[in-house]
């Protein structure tokens, strides 16, 4: 009996070593666990925030995804800001909308890598055109504090304002290189313009004669015409820019202010002139500032490259090459109807290859001429010239290159024997129709069983 006690305690205690033996290197395994957790915990505390975060934590900002934007605590508006070196002491420029009775001093405040910088002055310069409105084109320089690579910018009216109150918007331009030889800065579209014919015509006449890029500011327009530039946009020519001006201003489609009243001339035109040949600045080596129912036709070469390719050598300081208007008044039409197609009789707006007679302009008063510029060789352009280069101006002989202007007649009393025959656009219509027809396709604005 006592041997079987005995065989019993030493078995217990055998267990209990076993037991004390695993809870010990239980606690071991506990405590390095625990330690190995606190010391990641502490490691983690003390290691530096991302740059990222610490934008978003320390710096919180408003980026504008908008194409006009509020400046705070004034009546102006920032549109864009751009590189732009050209000025001794600046480095960047901002296109805005001012009010020209609340100019006030402004600071210029940048997002450098990440953080904010200091503030430095900002120099204001309000386009001498306004046409007597309220508000005006305004250029505003500022120089960048030192190493300081801004990604975005903004204005304040004191330098030591709550940046993290304001928006910025983004600098352009930046890395930007040619990939353009020709843009085409169509200034507005607004009300329910939908001249959807003489659109595409335009449109496909400009890939003719060598354009790369049509960039158009749209506030609104019509269903038709919104469908076939929604095409040309996804197949890349036309770049389309939101114009939501009318949200912000009081407008008015003329552009004298004792006659339209309003707050801007004519849906701010200069403004998105002006935003347009900065975009182009650095991408294109030409900008054509036209509207949308004029063509910048070469006459005595197949296209503006070749137009450009005598012109640059010839003139190599100038800037601006001024080309002037023609009017082909649409009361008037081609007489055999030759071009009066089928396919496009439903189609709504004009059919430019129809009108072929040509208004002598009226020399003793103001004719109005359009551009094509050399955007780096300009600073600031009004609708009919530039008004600040770097370069000189040149006016392009008529009988090398004119605008084509498909509209109503401006000398309504002349007879049509007093106009001239011009039948420059027939020159490529054997392209052109066919061009057409693709584009009215692809919007659906003709049925595809049409055929020529």
């Amino acid at each position: 009996m006592l041997e079987i006690v005995m065989i019993f305690k030493t078995g217990n205690t055998t267990c209990l070593w076993k037991r004390d033996f695993v809870l010990l290197i239980f606690t071991v395994v506990m405590v390095i666990l625990l330690y190995s957790m606190v010391t990641e915990e502490t490691t983690t505390a003390r290691s530096p925030v991302p740059k990222l975060q610490e934008k978003t934590d320390i710096y919180p900002v408003t980026i504008s995804e908008e194409s006009i934007t509020p400046i705070k605590n004034t009546k102006h508006l920032l549109v864009s800001a751009f590189i732009d070196r050209r000025v001794n002491g600046f480095d960047i420029r901002i296109i805005g909308i001012f009010k020209r009775d609340s100019i006030q001093p402004l600071h210029c405040s940048f997002y450098c890598g990440g953080v904010f910088n200091q503030t430095t002055p900002a120099q204001i310069l309000p386009h001498s055109d306004n046409f007597g409105y309220p508000y005006t084109a305004t250029d505003v320089l500022c120089p960048l504090p030192k190493n300081c690579d801004a990604s975005h910018v903004t204005l304040l009216t004191k330098p030591s304002e709550n940046m993290s109150e304001h928006t910025f918007i983004p600098v352009r331009n930046k890395n930007e290189k040619t990939r353009f030889n020709f843009t085409v800065c169509v200034s507005n579209l607004f009300g329910d313009y939908n001249n959807v014919l003489q659109f595409a015509q335009t449109l496909e006449m400009y890939k003719l004669l060598g354009v790369d890029r049509v960039v158009i500011y749209n506030t609104s327009c019509g269903p038709d015409l919104e469908r076939l530039l929604q095409r040309y946009s996804q197949e890349g020519f036309v770049e389309m820019v939101p114009w939501p001006i009318d949200k912000f201003l009081k407008l008015t489609r003329g552009w004298r202010f004792t006659v339209n009243g309003g707050d801007l001339q004519y849906y701010g035109q200069l403004v998105t002139l002006n935003e347009c040949m900065y975009r182009s600045m650095e991408r294109s080596r030409y900008v054509l500032l036209n509207d949308i129912d004029e063509i910048i036709m070469p006459y005595k070469h197949d296209d503006l490259v070749s137009l450009m390719n005598t012109l640059e050598p010839q003139h190599p300081n100038v800037g601006e090459f001024l080309i002037e208007n023609h009017i082909f008044p649409y009361k008037h039409f081609e007489p055999s109807g030759r071009f009066h197609l089928p396919q496009w009789e439903k189609v709504p707006g004009i059919n430019i290859l129809e009108h072929i007679y040509r208004e002598d302009p009226d020399r003793s008063v103001y004719h109005p001429h359009k551009m094509i510029v050399r955007p780096k060789l300009i600073e600031q352009t009004s609708v009919h010239e530039v008004l600040r280069k770097f370069g000189e101006r040149y006016k392009v002989p008529l009988d090398v290159c004119r605008i084509i202007h498909v509209r109503v007649a401006l000398r309504g009393h002349l007879k049509l024997e007093e106009l001239n025959e011009d039948k420059r656009l027939w020159d490529f219509q054997e392209k052109l129709i066919p061009n057409v027809d693709k584009a009215l396709k692809r919007a659906e604005l003709i049925p595809e069983q049409n055929k020529l």
